[in-house]
């Protein structure tokens, strides 16, 4: 009997998987925002205020490539129910600044330094007030403890965890929690982020506790802002080194650190668990501007962190660094 021949068909093979998408983001970060008197003169407009946006003008196309940027605000916006506008020791700023930075691309102000309560708690509270009246995001401190301690965000499916710590001077009060030996209030205390090297235990389960959370919220990579380190010092301390040990065999994928008023080293090393290709430790942005006559105080970084996130994994592909320098006859940021 004839059969009827079969048909061709060819033959069908799955289809390879779409290759993962790619995505990228870079985040930015300032070295130390400290406005001394003279740079407040400088900048005071002769009607009883002040325009600091020719500060950053030469630099704002820095401040606005990243697609987040950070900067250090070292001083508090105590206003004049704080008195006169002072520098060192204590600052009290005005609240021009804070245009200034936003106008020239800063995003989020740090706002956990040794000079956050320069102007006690009303200060503290109120620089912060000032920030989100102006659409500036902080991070460090908060205006209630509803409020996250962490900072998260999205940006370009990149999921991102932020934190940032300063170093208090408890040891030298006591036990109780002060900056620069300004004691802090009850209320004050959970509203800032601090540590001391003498209770480091009391800080590594503190950040652990953030960290988990950031693991719950599926975070891609958690960037710490870390105030340490010993003023003046070109290269970072035992106890800088110390805490970087800790917080990287802990989760954190990178580090950037102010303080000591002047730049030191960035490295970059292996991560020995896997998640990441490499961490990303910055010692010391230094200043970006300030007054300060030490030598080097006048130099500071901006730098640029760029990740790639390819599938479910996130990696750093470089960083830019942005060497700059305090114009000390106009008081401006100027590029080198």
């Amino acid at each position: 009997i004839l059969q009827k021949p079969e048909e061709n068909v060819a033959e069908v093979k799955p289809l390879p998987p779409a290759p993962a998408v790619a995505t990228t983001a870079t985040i930015g970060s300032t070295g130390d925002i400290i406005l001394h008197v003279p740079i407040n003169e400088a900048h005071a407009t002769g009607y009883g205020d002040y325009d600091f946006s020719y500060c950053f003008s030469n630099v704002a196309s820095v401040y606005q490539e990243p697609d987040l940027m950070f900067a250090n605000l070292e001083v508090t916006l105590g206003g004049p129910e704080s008195g006169e506008y002072t520098g060192y020791p204590g600052f009290n700023s005005p609240d021009a600044i804070v245009p200034a930075l936003k106008n020239a691309g800063v995003d989020v102000c740090l706002t956990a330094n040794n000079h956050s309560y320069d102007t006690g708690y009303y200060g503290m509270m109120r620089t912060l007030d000032v920030l989100d009246e102006y659409g500036v995001e902080h991070l460090g401190s908060r205006e209630t403890t509803d409020e996250p301690i962490l900072m998260t965000k999205n940006i370009n499916g990149i999921r991102l965890g932020f934190l940032c710590y300063t170093y208090d001077t408890r040891d030298y009060t006591e036990g109780e929690i002060s900056l620069n030996f300004n004691y802090l209030s009850d209320e004050a205390v959970p509203l800032i982020n601090t540590f001391n090297y003498e209770y480091l235990d009391e800080f590594y389960s503190a950040v652990q506790r953030q960290l988990d959370y950031m693991d719950m919220l599926n975070v891609d990579a958690k960037i710490i802002f870390m105030h340490w380190g010993t003023e003046y010092r070109t290269q970072p301390d035992a106890s800088q080194k110390r805490l970087e040990d800790w917080l990287y065999a802990h989760g954190v994928d990178h580090i950037i650190g102010g303080h000591p008023h002047v730049v030191q080293p960035v490295r970059t090393l292996p991560d020995y668990r896997g998640r990441m290709a490499t961490h990303l430790t910055v010692w010391s942005l230094g200043n970006y501007i300030s007054n300060m006559s030490a030598p080097r105080t006048d130099h500071g970084l901006a730098i640029t962190l760029r990740l790639l996130k390819t599938g479910n994994v996130t990696r750093m592909t470089g960083y830019d660094l942005h060497p700059n320098r305090t114009d000390r006859a106009h008081f401006t940021v100027t590029p080198y």
